[in-house]
């Protein structure tokens, strides 16, 4: 039982943050939510554990499926950035607000960007393109990033200084428009960059909260220098372009990192 001690405390975390929000909120909802997604995240590091190399994808489609046909499609909740801003302009701390808060603002502080790769429904789908692996050098276009964050707020917005009638109806739309605009751009992206997370390094607006905060998470990948033997596998295999070999905060593209573990089976000498 020793050696599943980070998925049992991975689930035990997401039971607290469940009963928390079921107790204060007085929503049974919250409690169904947060063990389903921990259950998923706990189960798919048991398989990596066991061995099993598909156990990411595992949770990818456990979780991501969820979010984008229960809850988004099914529910009429839109989890994505607009929904977050639709929430926090009304004031409640509620859905989208709770689930940013959690996965994406304070979250990373613990477990980095493990919603890039483990949760997110764009993501599920671009992981099963013919480019796991980057075929080209990284482009210098991360900058289109904070045009897409500013645009969904500028829009959301609006809605709200124009006092736009339905707007609970309009973000349901934006949300089947908005997943609709990233599967076609991110597809696009990976057969353009031969780079499956194409979009998720140019054009993925919701970066902008994940990077900052993952940069201080508590959960990372360091290498044992001891057991490593400079063969490079963990850089090749890198779907983010992350320098595996350097155990600093300041490594290149060290808060592209997804967890992805590919750089952890990759490895010879188990020195990650």
């Amino acid at each position: 039982m020793k050696r599943y001690a980070v998925p049992i405390c991975l689930l035990a975390v997401f039971e607290a943050v469940g009963i928390s929000l079921w107790l204060t909120k007085e929503n049974l909802f919250y409690l169904f939510n947060f063990s389903y997604i921990g259950a998923a995240l706990s189960l798919s590091l048991a398989l990596f554990i066991q061995g099993n190399r598909n156990a990411r994808r595992i949770a990818q489609l456990m979780v991501g499926l969820y979010m984008l046909v229960y809850l988004g499609l099914i529910s009429h909740e839109n989890m994505q950035i607009e929904g977050f801003w639709y929430y926090l302009f009304l004031g409640g701390f509620e859905a989208a607000t709770i689930h940013y808060a959690v996965a994406k603002i304070f979250g990373p502080l613990l477990f980095g960007r493990g919603w890039c790769g483990y949760a997110c429904w764009t993501a599920m789908v671009l992981d099963f393109l013919p480019y796991p692996v980057p075929q080209e050098p990284r482009k210098k276009i991360g900058w289109i990033r904070y045009l897409t964050f500013t645009a969904s707020l500028i829009f959301v917005a609006a809605l709200f200084v124009a006092q736009v009638a339905n707007i609970e109806d309009i973000m349901f739309w934006a949300f089947i428009a908005g997943n609709a605009i990233y599967y076609a751009l991110g597809i696009a992206l990976a057969f353009a960059f031969k780079d499956n997370r194409a979009f998720c390094k140019y054009i993925c607006p919701i970066t902008v909260f994940l990077k900052p905060m993952s940069y201080f998470s508590l959960v990372r990948i360091t290498c044992n220098h001891t057991k490593c033997i400079s063969c490079n596998r963990c850089r090749k295999v890198c779907p983010m372009d992350v320098n595996m070999l350097d155990d600093s905060r300041k490594r290149r593209n060290g808060t592209e990192c997804v967890l992805c573990l590919e750089c952890v089976k990759a490895c010879p000498k188990k020195a990650l």
